[in-house]
C-alpha cells in the first residue's frame, strides 16, 4: 500500500511538471520584397468577388493566415498603377480551402481588366493555382491543423505570384510599364532596371537572401503580333522556366 502511494503521487508530481507545448509562431506572409506589376492605367482598383460556403468559413477562421485576407494585401502591394490614362481592376475570384476526405485542398484565381478611357482598347489576364496537403488526424495536438492551414496557404500565394506575373507578362504585354521613365514606376521604387524597360521575372526570394525558385530561363522570342519583351522571361515552374520548390 506505501508503495502504492509513492508511485502514485510521483506520477502526480510528473504530470504536475509536464508543460503544454509552447504555441508555434505563424508571421504574416509578407510579399513586399517582389517587384511591382505596374498598369499603365490612372484608376486602378482591387476587389474581392469570394464569398466562402457556410461549410468552409469554420475551417477558414483557423487559418493563421485568412487566404482571401493574404490575398488581397499582396495584390495592393504588387499590382499598381503607373498614371496613364486607363482604369483597371483587379479582382479575386476565388481564395478557397476545403477539407474531404482527410485531404486540405485550396484554390485561388485572379482576374485582371485593364481599359483605356475611350474603352476601346481593353485587356485581361486571370492567374489560376491550386494546391493539397494532407488534413491532420481528428486526435491530433490543436496546433496542427492551424499550421497545416498556414503552409497550405503559403504554397498558394508562392504559386501565386509567380503564375500572376506570368499571366500579366503574357497576355498584358502592352500593358505593363517598368523603366527609367519618370512615371513608369512607384515613388521610391528602383528605375533602370535591366531588360530594357520590361518587367523581368525573378524568382521568389524571401528577406534575407533565401531563395524559393530558380532563376529564370529565356524563352524563344514571341512570333510577329504576339506580346512583347515582358513574355522573354518566364517565372519558375511555368513553360521554359524551373520548378518552383
Amino acid at each position: 500500500m506505501k508503495l502504492w502511494h509513492f508511485s502514485s503521487l510521483a506520477v502526480l508530481a510528473l504530470a504536475g511538471c509536464s508543460s503544454p507545448p509552447p504555441p508555434q509562431n505563424f508571421p504574416p506572409l509578407d510579399y513586399s520584397y517582389l517587384p511591382p506589376l505596374v498598369l499603365k492605367v490612372a484608376n486602378l482598383s482591387v476587389v474581392n468577388n469570394y464569398v466562402p460556403s457556410a461549410e468552409t468559413v469554420a475551417l477558414l477562421a483557423q487559418d493563421p493566415a485568412p487566404p482571401t485576407t493574404t490575398l488581397l494585401a499582396m495584390l495592393n502591394h504588387r499590382v499598381v498603377a503607373s498614371g496613364a490614362p486607363g482604369t483597371g481592376t483587379v479582382t479575386v475570384q476565388n481564395a478557397s480551402v476545403q477539407e474531404i476526405d482527410g485531404t486540405l485542398t485550396g484554390a485561388m484565381t485572379v482576374d485582371v481588366n485593364v481599359a483605356s478611357p475611350d474603352g476601346l482598347s481593353t485587356g485581361y489576364a486571370e492567374a489560376t493555382v491550386s494546391a493539397s496537403r494532407s488534413a491532420p488526424d481528428p486526435d491530433a495536438a490543436p496546433g496542427d491543423m492551424e499550421a497545416a492551414l498556414y503552409g497550405l496557404t503559403k504554397q498558394l500565394m508562392d504559386d501565386m505570384n509567380v503564375q500572376l506575373q506570368y499571366q500579366m507578362q503574357h497576355n498584358l504585354s502592352g500593358w505593363l510599364s517598368w523603366s527609367g521613365a519618370a512615371g513608369a514606376g512607384p515613388a521610391g521604387y528602383p528605375t533602370g532596371a535591366a531588360g530594357g524597360g520590361a518587367i523581368q521575372a525573378t524568382p521568389l526570394t524571401a528577406p534575407g537572401g533565401a531563395a524559393t525558385g530558380a532563376v529564370p530561363v529565356p524563352v524563344p522570342a514571341p512570333a510577329v503580333g504576339a506580346p512583347g519583351p515582358g513574355d522573354n522571361l518566364v517565372p519558375p515552374g511555368y513553360p521554359g522556366g524551373q520548378q518552383l520548390h
